[in-house]
């Protein structure tokens, strides 16, 4: 596993990266099924969440993709809630099986993406409405189990016409970006507080694949190619993980 999880993280945050997102969800998946301590899980997947993700939010900020203050309804709620999120503390057995539906929900909502968009005559209800509460209930999830949660919302993003597509991903990564450094927070204060935060330490490598890894994706598809396949893909995978996860939460019932 020394060298095995840094590659699968590396790629891992290639394919997320290039369609906009983090890959916490996955980063968690790979984790428990390693056999990490769950307790450390999220730290670790919140950490390579920012890495990733800093780099898609500057690069869709420099083509002109970002817009933040459209995108404040969301944060309003998602930042605090993941910081809160991030403190409350779980068990093995309910983080495994919430995980375990994230992935599988994170899976069907990107193979499914494009079924979210409406026609453009379909009248809108008020964006604000809509987004405060998918940003608050998205951004407690991303504190408690160590995601960014722009997954669920780019779904939303597309079926209230909110932008076009890169404008979505880019107002997804920054997402991403604010509510894992705000879960990181909660995560890290509630480790320390319970002295196993030095337990993250081994993984530290991971941080530099990720890094590497993510640059590449967003460069290779932000620049160069249309998204839709690599999301396909990478949904594919998500579902196989998912299923291994519920599988083995199953299993020690």
């Amino acid at each position: 596993m020394v060298y095995i999880l840094p590659l699968l993280f590396f790629v891992t945050a290639a394919l997320y990266a290039s369609v906009g997102f983090g890959g916490g969800s996955t980063y968690n998946a790979v984790l428990i099924l390693s056999g990490a301590d769950f307790r450390i899980v999220p730290i670790i997947a919140l950490a390579c969440n920012i890495l990733v993700v800093t780099g898609n939010t500057i690069r869709y900020a420099m083509t002109g993709n970002l817009d933040w203050r459209a995108l404040l309804p969301a944060l309003a709620l998602s930042v605090p809630l993941a910081w809160l999120g991030g403190r409350v503390p779980v068990s093995e057995f309910v983080f495994s099986a919430l995980l375990g539906v994230t992935l599988l929900l994170t899976g069907l909502s990107m193979l499914f993406q494009r079924r979210w968009k409406r026609p453009a005559d379909t009248p809108v209800t008020s964006r604000a409405l809509v987004l405060m509460p998918v940003g608050a209930a998205t951004g407690f999830l991303a504190g408690l189990v160590g995601i960014g949660g722009g997954i669920f919302l780019a779904p939303v993003l597309y079926w209230i016409r909110w932008s076009h597509e890169k404008a979505i991903a880019a107002a997804c990564s920054l997402f991403i970006l604010l509510n894992s450094m705000s879960g990181l927070a909660g995560q890290a204060a509630k480790l320390s507080s319970v002295g196993t935060l030095q337990m993250a330490k081994p993984y530290l490598p991971l941080l530099p694949a990720v890094l590497i890894g993510g640059w590449l994706g967003n460069r290779f598809g932000v620049l160069k190619m249309q998204p839709d396949h690599l999301r396909q893909g990478t949904a594919v995978l998500i579902l196989i993980v998912a299923v291994r996860l519920l599988y083995k939460v199953w299993r020690t019932t």
